[in-house]
């Protein structure tokens, strides 16, 4: 192995200095056998040799060897230690050019390789940027986000996940992003793809990522994103994909309009068939489901027009179901219950609704229940609960 390997790189050497395609295209091939069957060794390997400097030279868009030496580099860039020594061979400008191709298979690598450059790479990142990288791969989204042909929902894969590693932890290249427009776009990605398992998981990574900054709400807000988030869960039986979709809604469900919307798009009904399901399940990822579901519920009710749509006036059946936690033996229940009537004592007309029905004697004996048992937060959610319905 390493003996082939070793003489396919002087080979490289030679035949990219004369320019002899063939010859090339030989020793690419055996560049990729090579780190197929061990990645980290060949790449240390090609590293050592002074390989990667020559490979700028190779990435030329009349080149029919052009996807084959962006996939080794992808591969390459599978490894930490690759990372910073591509941009310093300058592979980044030829590859970001050549996202102007045409060609599928030269975009598919070309992606694959600067996404893997940008994973966890600041030197990528600054880079990908320089060139104006992202920028043009969102233009290619933009165009090609309606086409579901199996071929370019693997491109689409590829360029979602490429901008998720360029954009992730960085606020100023998220925030570069969100205002290139990419949020709309990504949503009706997101409603025409939710087919594809892989697609929509990036779609979900990359909001998830967007969602934490404040300048996103708005955008979020202006699209239909409520509405295909709660069609998605629906559909959703795994408990590690639902975990997923929890966590693009708990940043976007701060903003007051989105809470609204997603009341409206029927989140609340599933998060209480989430209750239901979960309430008594003893597996950890219950448990974890339990307190998601409730949590959000709860933060829901943080806003006014959310909170008084799910109250009606008392009737709704929402709130009758809230009312039943406190009485439940399940403290992270109990806990959310009393939350859920703090909040709806937010309004006057509420808490007279609510005294009148007799909710202050079950939050004394949520009370009375936790002297014995002790759960500080527990009680806290009920004295504040208390506190609001004493207020009018």
């Amino acid at each position: 192995f390493a003996d082939n390997l070793t003489d396919a790189l002087q080979k490289l050497k030679l035949a990219s200095g004369d320019g002899t395609a063939h010859g090339v295209d030989i020793c690419l091939d055996c560049l990729l056998k090579a780190l197929a069957s061990s990645n980290t060794e060949a790449s240390m390997k090609i590293q050592e040799m002074g390989i990667l400097p020559l490979l700028p030279n190779l990435l030329s868009p009349q080149s029919s060897c052009t996807p084959k030496v962006a996939n080794i580099i992808a591969e390459l860039a599978k490894n930490e230690f690759m990372r910073s020594s591509c941009v310093d061979a300058g592979l980044i400008p030829p590859l970001v050019q050549l996202l102007n191709s045409t060609d599928q298979e030269v975009l598919l690598q070309t992606g694959r390789a600067l996404g893997n450059i940008c994973y966890d790479s600041h030197e990528g990142r600054s880079a990908v940027h320089l060139a104006g990288g992202a920028q043009i791969v969102a233009e290619h989204i933009k165009s090609l986000y309606q086409n579901t042909q199996p071929e370019n929902e693997k491109l689409l894969t590829v360029f979602c996940g490429m901008l998720m590693n360029y954009s992730n932890d960085n606020d100023s290249l998220q925030a570069q992003l969100i205002n290139m427009g990419v949020i709309p776009t990504l949503v009706k990605l997101l409603g025409i793809h939710s087919h594809n398992a892989s697609l929509t998981e990036m779609c979900l990574i990359a909001f998830g990522n967007l969602a934490e900054l404040e300048s996103s709400k708005e955008q979020f807000a202006a699209t239909n994103i409520a509405e295909e988030l709660v069609r998605l869960f629906q559909k959703q039986a795994e408990h590690d994909k639902k975990e997923m979709i929890f966590e693009v809604l708990a940043p976007l469900a701060e903003n007051d309009a989105i809470k609204l919307q997603l009341v409206e798009a029927g989140l609340v009904e599933c998060l209480l068939d989430v209750v239901a399901q979960t309430v008594d399940g003893e597996r950890e990822e219950d448990v974890a489901q339990l307190k998601t579901a409730s949590d959000l519920m709860v933060l829901l009710l943080l806003g006014d027009e959310s909170m008084q749509k799910l109250f009606e006036g008392g009737k709704g059946s929402v709130f009758q179901r809230v009312l039943s936690w406190i009485p439940s033996n399940n403290h992270q229940l109990q806990l959310a219950g009393a939350l859920a009537i703090a909040n709806f004592a937010r309004n006057d007309g509420n808490c007279i609704h609510m005294v009148d029905t007799g909710i202050v004697q079950k939050l004394l004996d949520l009370l009375d229940r936790h002297v014995e048992e002790g759960n500080v937060t527990v009680q806290h959610a009920a004295l504040s609960a208390l506190r609001n319905l004493a207020i009018p």
